[in-house]
């Protein structure tokens, strides 16, 4: 699969469990709205998670793969490369603090589409000389999905970050990521961004399926104007 070239790798949606959803429940909502690009976020080592151990973990990235499946949608699953290899998920996103992007590829190939995050310039330019697939820049803004967040970037670091790319730079998705909301979308596609990834602003919305059709329709209205 060619992220480079599909455009349905502007939306992504990170699972998180809430109150309302689970990690399946909220993904569902997300997929029902048109969205084609999951992960699967699950830290097990969180005191608020209902999935606690590896097989669960499994098992649940299992269900969220068929039914991706019948989405026709991608699935990336956060940090866990074992797990995405032992489902055959299409990917995995690693942090900042997880496995290289080199162990990952030793371990998965070049099938599989893999991800980093990144938090300054430098962090863009050793991801894009690791060979990775897309890059999640961010976080914009304090996000409750996430603990021990990196440096907040705001607007104004993610325009710094996006002038400073050379051409080898802009050959790679560089999606923004944290807190994002759908008001923002427009404002980061125009400081050059090629995706964003959300996950509070849907799952907080009153029907969170409809919330993903207008910022999926947001996206769309932006790319026709501005050709993307």
């Amino acid at each position: 699969m060619n992220i480079k070239d599909a455009s349905k790798f502007r939306l992504q949606f990170i699972t998180n469990e809430t109150n309302r959803f689970t990690h399946i429940q909220g993904a569902e909502q997300a997929l029902i709205g048109g969205c084609k690009w999951i992960q699967l976020r699950v830290k097990l080592e969180s005191p608020n998670s209902s999935i606690k151990t590896l097989d669960e973990l499994t098992e649940t990235a299992y269900e969220l793969k068929k039914i991706c499946n019948e989405y026709k949608a991608v699935l990336i699953i956060n940090d866990h490369v074992e797990v995405c290899k032992e489902i055959k998920a299409h990917g995995v996103h690693l942090g900042k603090k997880d496995m290289s992007i080199e162990a990952a590829q030793n371990i998965l190939g070049d099938k599989y589409i893999i991800g980093g995050t990144a938090n300054t310039f430098e962090d863009v330019c050793n991801l894009v000389d690791s060979g990775a697939d897309y890059i999640g820049l961010g976080p914009i803004r304090f996000t409750e999905t996430k603990t021990n967040i990196s440096p907040l970037l705001g607007f104004s670091g993610i325009e710094d970050i996006m002038t400073q790319r050379t051409d080898e730079i802009k050959k790679i998705k560089i999606v923004a990521i944290g807190g994002i909301t759908i008001n923002d979308i427009s404002h980061l596609f125009n400081s050059g961004v090629d995706g964003v990834a959300i996950s509070g602003d849907i799952l907080r919305a009153k029907h969170p399926a409809e919330k993903v059709k207008k910022m999926i329709q947001t996206i769309e209205n932006y790319s026709e104007l501005h050709s993307l």
